[in-house]
């Protein structure tokens, strides 16, 4: 992986044959063509005849992703200070990462309990309400999709019918809640952040112990994460809900 990274690297340094590529990362030519052919293969890398090698649409691609998201966490985190000096609890910002949640941002809480998270961590979906939250807007093959995913192709299919039941109910309420489903003594409550073209993109959610977070007071923090979320969202060039 990491001679595969030597490559990138020269090639964004302005090398292009095999030869140059060779000799500015200091591997043999077959090793580098070997290489370099894997990484067109998946678009990493652009080969044209004459022209030699040039970074890929995919890494450009990555490289607009990873902007996005450092962007996204700069505009959000004002908003998620603010929410968790009224909550007191552990607040995250995530993204959907090849049906993962990914963490993008964590503000630790200051209850006496931490919650067993970190920037760039991944969690599953369907047990977690981020993770839900940031599904709402996929079609119930997605959702059936990541269940089977997350529990098995021969999930017990009540099970399942029950939680695309509370999934469909999240829809027009625009949140989602985790009641321990991933973590036995963690609940949580999230909800989605769209931008301009109304597209989930991210979501926001609050998480403590469960000793914190009973029924009353999952309810309670509704709005609170959901308007955080919409205030992201109004950044994103989203339009603003009533």
């Amino acid at each position: 992986m990491l001679r595969g990274l030597d490559i990138l690297e020269a090639i964004a340094e302005g090398a292009r044959t095999v030869a140059e590529i060779a000799a500015q990362t200091g591997l043999s030519l077959s090793t580098t063509h070997r290489l370099a052919s894997s990484l067109a293969d998946r678009n990493y890398l652009k080969f044209e005849p004459r022209k030699g090698y040039s970074l890929g649409q995919k890494l450009i691609e990555l490289g607009f992703a990873g902007y996005r998201e450092a962007d996204l966490r700069k505009l959000a985190r004002p908003y998620l200070e603010e929410l968790a000096s009224r909550t007191y609890d552990t607040i995250h910002l995530a993204a959907l990462v090849h049906d993962e949640v990914t963490y993008l941002d964590k503000i630790a809480g200051k209850r006496p309990v931490e919650i067993s998270s970190r920037v760039g961590g991944r969690k599953p979906v369907c047990s977690t309400g981020v993770g839900k939250a940031l599904i709402l807007d996929r079609s119930e093959d997605f959702w059936r999709h990541c269940y089977r995913k997350e529990f098995g192709g021969e999930s017990d299919p009540d099970a399942m019918a029950q939680w695309m039941a509370r999934m469909r109910s999240y829809i027009g309420l625009d949140y989602a809640e985790d009641f321990g489903e991933n973590e036995g003594a963690i609940r949580c409550v999230a909800a989605p952040i769209r931008d301009g073209s109304q597209r989930i993109v991210a979501a926001v959610s609050v998480s403590s112990a469960r000793e914190y977070m009973d029924r009353q007071r999952m309810q309670g923090l509704i709005n609170e994460v959901r308007n955080t979320a919409r205030a992201i969202s109004a950044e994103l060039g989203a339009p603003g809900k009533d």
